[in-house]
């Protein structure tokens, strides 16, 4: 196995062939912040693979991973109340009121 460095973070080349993945991605689990992270690491490697249209998908999943989180632990909230939360902070940073 080859290993590379990308800042703080270690990954591993693995000599299998990955269909979408060109890094060793953990599987987390569903309904959990490992899922989130796996997601995120997905679009990371898309990202470096100069691949927008995988970097859109791996943003869905990213989503999708975010819902399955709320509904397992915050069941009373949705997506959409954690993207009107994130459109004030958008605000509060285009009008100066947080840098």
């Amino acid at each position: 196995m080859q290993q590379k460095d990308i800042g703080q973070n270690q990954i591993y080349l693995t000599d299998y062939n990955m269909p979408y993945h060109q890094v060793k991605i953990p599987k987390g689990i569903v309904g959990e912040v490992s899922k989130i992270k796996e997601e995120v690491l997905e679009l990371e490697d898309a990202m470096r693979q100069n691949n927008s249209v995988m970097a859109l998908v791996e943003l869905s999943d990213i989503c999708a991973a975010i819902s399955e989180f709320l509904e397992k632990h915050h069941p009373s909230l949705k997506i959409y109340d954690i993207i009107v939360m994130s459109e004030a902070t958008r605000s509060a940073f285009k009008d100066g009121s947080r840098k």
